[in-house]
């Protein structure tokens, strides 16, 4: 019989963000070698009512999974031998949660094992934890590299509209960009922040080379990003954006903010970055790689192809198959 694991995502298909994407793929990922479900709290109905037996757990987001981490561990305490847990960190825990929020900080006491999407991350992590540190880059299929238009320079920010997103900071750059440039602006993601989503309706209406798409679906934004000629993302933190790999994979550069989340997907050396929340360096970017005589786009070109290959489903799926069986080796010891 296969081992099972329960995959805790706080979001689930309704949602169609991060989180969703990599519960849903790495239940794809496992499920050869285990049976894999998701839900959003443990213990859900099945759990609860004894219908199924889960026997290890990947949480995703230490604060708003702490709930069923904390209720996994309290299960787990009387039994020497029970199963491991292992709780994959976002950016909004490890750049702020896990240093006020004292449910964050227990779900990293009660992990065995702390997964990291990005290679800074470990350094985020208090120092007597990072012995439990994992880096798995999340994956997604390669696609097709299009020719980009000649005709216009497209750009294309995708992110819902929240503070950690920073979309003020595209915002700015577009009015900072005269039409006449001809660099074009897309935006995709829903108003998370009512207050944001009423400065991109304003901005459309005073930038006409700025367009607010509201959210799209998954396909929908993946073809976007193939056809635009670079991805902006402006974030003010990060645990590894699913949207950057997406970019990669298909031969979109990414201009974006200088934080740990990006560095640590896109290298420290890579000259697509701008200071967080600097919309005239994001601005002057933009220009620059809409100039064909100059040589910062196929350079930032070069260096995505580079790193493409850290972003391959089968990189991810033997990091993860590794996770699977060291959880069903490790004992117990949950400090409860």
């Amino acid at each position: 019989m296969k081992p099972s694991i329960v995959i805790v995502s706080p979001a689930l298909a309704d949602a169609n963000n991060g989180n969703w994407q990599t519960a849903r793929r790495w239940q794809g990922m496992l499920q050869a070698q285990a049976a894999v479900r998701i839900v959003r709290e443990w213990p859900d109905a099945l759990a609860a009512t004894g219908a199924v037996t889960d026997s290890a757990m990947l949480a995703l987001h230490a604060r708003r999974s702490a709930a069923s981490i904390a209720a996994w561990a309290q299960a787990r305490s009387v039994s020497s031998n029970a199963p491991g847990l292992a709780v994959v960190l976002t950016g909004t825990d490890l750049y702020r949660d896990i240093h006020t929020d004292a449910a964050s900080q227990r779900s990293l006491e009660l992990a065995q094992h702390l997964v990291l999407l990005q290679e800074c991350a470990p350094a985020g992590l208090p120092a007597h934890l990072r012995s439990k540190a994992l880096v798995i880059f999340q994956s997604t299929s390669a696609r097709h590299i299009l020719v980009k238009s000649p005709k216009q320079f497209r750009a294309l920010m995708v992110g819902h509209l929240r503070a950690e997103k920073s979309p003020q900071t595209l915002f700015a750059a577009a009015h900072l960009l005269s039409a006449e440039l001809g660099i074009w602006i897309d935006h995709i993601g829903a108003p998370l922040d009512a207050a944001l989503g009423a400065q991109a309706q304003a901005t459309a209406l005073a930038c006409p080379q700025y367009r607010w798409l509201g959210a799209q679906a998954h396909e929908a934004t993946r073809k976007r990003i193939q056809r635009a000629h670079v991805l902006v993302h402006c974030s003010a933190m990060e645990g590894g954006a699913h949207v950057l790999m997406e970019a990669v994979r298909c031969g979109t550069p990414v201009l974006c903010s200088r934080i740990d989340g990006n560095v640590g997907m896109l290298g420290a050396d890579y000259a697509g970055y701008f200071a967080w929340n600097d919309a005239a360096q994001l601005a002057h970017l933009l220009q620059r790689c809409a100039k064909r005589a100059d040589p910062l786009y196929a350079q930032l070109q070069a260096q995505c192809r580079l790193r493409a290959p850290l972003f391959a489903p089968a990189s991810e799926q033997a990091a993860l198959q590794k996770l699977q069986r060291a959880l069903h080796a490790t004992p117990g010891s949950n400090p409860i």
